[in-house]
């Protein structure tokens, strides 16, 4: 027992180092484009790249994918709360050696994307301007924004409409609208989250039970 203790704090450490490595570059790679699109975008602009492919500059009050939940206030204290939870978990993960770096890995991506909405909410509001179209906003002092602490607005750029079309007359409800897929608006910090999810229900869902000793086992026969 004694000379596999050396080997697993240094697999502790390298999932350690992992898991801050995933964190911070998905919290920066995101705030560079938030902060990008929000001061040289004004609300509501769009930017063609591909037909399919589209940069638009939206703000929205909720959660992932512009869906509204509640008080503004509550939800960002929830999210506060969901991600200190969720480093919690991490760390714990991390000390364990039969856990398998894929699934801090995957873990640390939903953490990430969590994180980096919580930093619009917090901050947004009393560091940047809101004006309207065609103004873009800037930075300013604290305190001198548009909003309160806890109260910012999250920022989101792409849209992808991929395909669309207008329903037979004859279909029932919908007959003679338009349909278009994908309508949602999302981030950097939105595609972290869905990314790390489904990894973790393709790839990781033995783990989701929280019996994780059972599943180290399994996976590795």
């Amino acid at each position: 027992m004694a000379e596999n203790k050396p080997a697993d704090r240094t697999s502790a450490h390298t999932k350690t180092l992992w898991a801050m490595a995933i964190i911070a570059g998905v919290l920066i790679i995101d705030q560079i484009i938030k902060i990008w699109v929000k001061t040289h975008f004004y609300l509501g602009e769009d930017y063609e790249i591909l037909s399919w492919f589209h940069l638009r500059f939206i703000q929205n009050n909720g959660m992932a994918f512009g869906m509204e939940f509640g008080s503004k206030l509550l939800l960002t204290l929830f999210r506060i709360v969901a991600v200190a939870l969720g480093i919690w978990y991490l760390a714990r993960l991390c000390r364990k050696p039969e856990i398998p770096a894929g699934y801090v890995a995957v873990i640390s991506l939903v953490v990430a994307g969590a994180a980096g909405n919580i930093v619009d909410c917090v901050a947004y509001g009393e560091i940047f301007t809101n004006p309207y179209p065609p103004e873009v906003a800037s930075a300013v002092p604290w305190g001198e924004g548009y909003g309160t602490l806890f109260h910012g607005l999250v920022v989101d750029m792409f849209y992808f409409p991929l395909f669309s079309f207008t329903w037979p007359d004859w279909v029932p409800w919908v007959g003679g609208e338009l349909f278009s897929f994908f309508d949602p608006v999302f981030n950097f910090a939105d595609a972290a989250i869905t990314v790390g999810m489904l990894l973790l229900i393709f790839f990781y869902y033995r783990y989701l039970g929280g019996d994780e000793k059972t599943s180290a086992d399994e996976s590795k026969k």
